[in-house]
């Protein structure tokens, strides 16, 4: 049991994925046919095509691209919200068949950084932990000890289980449901620990479709910002995050 630290990695993606959005969009927008609408497609006319995709705002050729990607060490209180992103698909480590016995936890850094609120938060974790296996006993009293009987007892023993308990997922998104997923969790008026997420996994993204992310991010990036009076006032340093700029 102990304190765990967000991990990802990109497990598949589409090959030649930007290959695949230019031969869509070349489909829309010139005479060309199925046997032949990958050809002549050179690096520079993909990335041609890209740009004038997203100059039009044309996003539907890019949903013909996806991403799977592999999490772990993230909270429950995470799952909450990544899974409100319903045009993708979710593989989560179920409380009702792996047993939490010890688990790791989130420390949210606000906690970290306050000697007695960590210590507080700490403590709880420990006794969590401690009244979820006294649970799964007490459940498992009178039973014949069976893996049947065990599920039984810990999917009960779970509601005691904290947010920050950790989980783990695969998480597969294609390319215009990503863009919108950063754009809302790259932001900084996001919370911390999904906004931490969305810009580890564009940082994955980037790396294998540049062209597809390059302005990816929160919309400042590219754009204004949409926040009005609850506008977090960094543009500038948003673009140096997420452009380099």
């Amino acid at each position: 049991m102990g304190e765990a630290t967000l991990r990802v990695r990109l497990l598949s993606h589409t090959p030649d994925g930007e290959k695949i959005i230019a031969a869509a969009a070349k489909l829309c927008y010139a005479r060309a046919d199925i046997d032949t609408v990958m050809e002549g497609l050179t690096p520079e006319k993909t990335e041609s095509f890209l740009d004038m995709l997203a100059s039009l705002g044309h996003e539907s050729p890019i949903e013909h691209i996806s991403f799977t990607f592999g999490i772990e060490n993230v909270s429950r209180a995470l799952l909450a919200q990544i899974t409100r992103h319903r045009i993708a698909s979710f593989s989560v480590q179920s409380q009702r068949y792996v047993a939490e016995d010890g688990f790791d936890f989130i420390l949210p850094p606000a906690i970290a950084e306050n000697a007695e609120a960590k210590a507080l938060y700490l403590e709880t974790m420990d006794e969590l932990s401690a009244r979820y296996t006294k649970l799964t006993e007490l459940l498992m009293e009178g039973t014949a000890g069976s893996v049947a009987d065990k599920k039984k007892a810990i999917e009960d023993a779970r509601f005691v289980l904290p947010n920050g308990c950790t989980t783990k997922m695969m998480v597969t998104m294609n390319a215009r449901s990503l863009l919108n997923f950063f754009r809302l969790r790259c932001c900084s008026r996001a919370q911390w620990e999904i906004r931490e997420l969305a810009t580890q996994m564009l940082m994955e993204v980037r790396e294998v479709c540049p062209t597809v992310f390059k302005l990816a991010g929160p919309p400042c990036v590219a754009g204004k910002c949409p926040e009005g009076k609850m506008t977090c006032g960094k543009m500038k340093e948003m673009k140096e995050k997420f452009l380099g700029e």
